[in-house]
């Protein structure tokens, strides 16, 4: 059963029809008259196993406000997109009372309705919207990255959401099923029961995976791929915001580099739902697309990935007998890397909660971050977000368009001191989304399933403790620089951050000077984004300091520019 775009129009249905005409061989396309008919209309696609992407409708409605009637249609159908397509007799003056609901996400776009042929535009707006939706929420059609398992355990888990980060479609098929029995008969051997979970990848090949990393060498090779005799200008060690950047800058600019990433494209930005703050995205972007955009244009100007190996050790260069510097060296389980200047943006990792109960059930209804694949598996369920910053607001509002309540906890009396407006305004808004204030989670433990069923709750102010029925627990509680591989020459401060700059000790500094702004105690080796100390932990300033980082890799090799 094909996906609705509901239309609704108390006179233009048939304007709004043939303009979406083009979407027809994919979605089913109904129309309404009103508010209340359009409500109707998405419960019945429910009602018969259906799903609903998206309601489009003109800025007026003849029995609700428009605002009203997206409040009534979000109770119906929370994943479904909500667009406004103003007729241009209406849009501007519609626009100053309704553009403030974007903020709180009342609903996802505001546009001018099409007054002609081929508007790109307006589709544009609208294909993204869609691509979003079938993201995060519908199934794929069409399957990049096959897998087999019984259950969805934590593996399976972490494969999918490794899978969904860098943008690869993905199912889990039983065993017993058409799909199942059909990869199995790919598999080699003696025809005995195989091992879970199995993966077939773009090539047809399948295999037994133990981990994720085992997942990332299939599809993008070992750092051992790269000639051991080159040495390249630049690598860059972490493929988030700041690394995405730094590579996209040096490869166009004619430095051969190499990405290693221990995980996937994008760092804790690439887990994000949704980053609206983000310039040049009015409709905001998710954290998979923006990073995977970022990698595409990467590789478009040469520049080398390789997702899976975490850097285990690394060896500064030194000066050889002719005073040139030889180059520095970076060590995989794959392989190691050599090159002449490197970037260090490996960015933070979620610190672990440390309470009762809770570590062994990661991956069973426990996260770290906002774990985008599980949020589909809280449908209906009550789950609880630990964290005030950004990430665990973006979190909240995606677990509400699945999940039956979501509570954020945070330590301190409100959000407004560590999230941003616009966040809070949203979740202000959201009728599934409460916030408890002044409280931490102290124990959490399993269901009858096994899974993570209940967690206590103490309130910090006078110490009382609550159990709540709980199914899913996602942990955005601060972050720790993740560098636990450099070695005692790179100068980090007390929190493990890397020194850069003139925040190197002066007991450090290198002929009576200070190191660039953004290198290190160690020639040639450089620092950006969140694992740098001092830096702003935002999407922006991680990216702006990945390209500002290229400058001086260019003095560094080339003293003479």
């Amino acid at each position: 059963m094909k996906p609705a775009i509901i239309l609704v129009s108390e006179t233009r249905c048939d304007e709004l029809l043939d303009e979406f005409g083009r979407y027809a061989r994919d979605y089913e396309l109904p129309t309404a008259t009103s508010a209340h008919e359009a409500k109707q209309a998405a419960k019945g696609v429910v009602a018969d196993g259906g799903q609903v992407a998206m309601f489009v409708t003109e800025s007026r409605l003849p029995d609700a406000e428009v605002l009203e009637a997206f409040h009534w249609w979000r109770a119906t159908v929370p994943t479904a997109r909500r667009v406004i397509a103003a007729h241009v007799s209406t849009f501007r003056e519609d626009a100053v009372q309704l553009r403030g609901g974007l903020a709180k996400g009342k609903y996802d776009a505001y546009l001018l309705a099409p007054r002609g042929a081929r508007d790109e535009e307006f589709h544009t707006a609208i294909c993204e919207l869609l691509s979003d939706w079938g993201s995060t929420v519908a199934e794929p059609e069409v399957v990049t990255v096959a897998i087999v398992s019984p259950v969805e355990d934590a593996l399976t888990l972490g494969i999918r959401d490794y899978l969904d980060r860098m943008g690869m479609p993905n199912r889990v098929y039983a065993p017993d099923s058409d799909e199942g029995r059909a990869i199995l008969g790919h598999v080699e051997g003696d025809g005995g029961e195989p091992d879970y979970p199995l993966v077939m990848d773009l090539g047809k090949r399948v295999a037994t995976v133990h981990s994720v990393r085992d997942v990332a060498t299939r599809i993008y090779g070992r750092p051992a791929d790269v000639d051991v005799d080159r040495v390249v200008d630049v690598a860059i060690v972490g493929a988030g915001p700041a690394g995405l950047a730094a590579a996209v800058y040096a490869s166009s600019e004619g430095l051969s580099t190499v990405v290693l990433e221990a995980e996937a494209i994008g760092g804790q930005a690439g887990t994000s739902s949704m980053i609206r703050n983000y310039l040049g995205f009015p409709r905001g972007i998710s954290g998979m697309r923006l990073s995977q955009r970022a990698r595409n244009q990467a590789i478009r100007f040469g520049t080398e990935f390789f997702t899976g190996w975490p850097v285990t050790s690394f060896t500064p260069g030194a000066l050889d007998g002719d005073g040139a510097p030889t180059p520095h060296v970076l060590c995989t389980e794959g392989g190691d890397v050599h090159a002449r200047a490197v970037v260090v943006s490996a960015g933070v990792k979620y610190r672990r909660l440390d309470a009762p109960g809770i570590e062994r059930l990661v991956g069973l209804g426990v996260h770290y971050g906002s774990a985008m694949t599980a949020a589909r598996e809280m449908e209906g369920a009550d789950v609880v977000v630990v964290g005030g910053g950004n990430s665990a607001g973006q979190a909240a509002i995606h677990l509400a368009r699945f999940a039956r309540t979501v509570t954020i906890l945070v330590r301190r009396e409100s959000l407004a001191e560590t999230m941003s407006s616009y966040l809070v305004g949203e979740i202000a808004y959201n009728p599934r989304i409460s916030v408890l204030a002044c409280s931490e989670v102290i124990e959490g433990g399993p269901g009858d399933d096994g899974r993570l069923g209940w967690v206590t709750v103490r309130n910090t102010a006078d110490g009382t403790a609550e159990r709540r029925e709980c199914r899913g627990l996602f942990l955005l509680i601060g972050a720790a620089p993740h560098c636990d591989w450099l070695p005692d020459e790179v100068a980090r401060d007390e929190r493990g951050f890397v020194l850069t700059g003139r925040d190197v000790p002066q007991d450090r500094w290198r002929g009576g000077l200070p190191p660039e702004s953004l290198e290190t105690t160690v020639p040639g080796v450089f620092a950006a984004g969140d694992i740098r100390a001092g830096s702003m932990k935002r999407v922006a300033a991680a990216s702006g300091e990945g390209a500002s980082v290229v400058p001086l890799v260019h003095a560094w090799l080339d003293p003479t520019r």
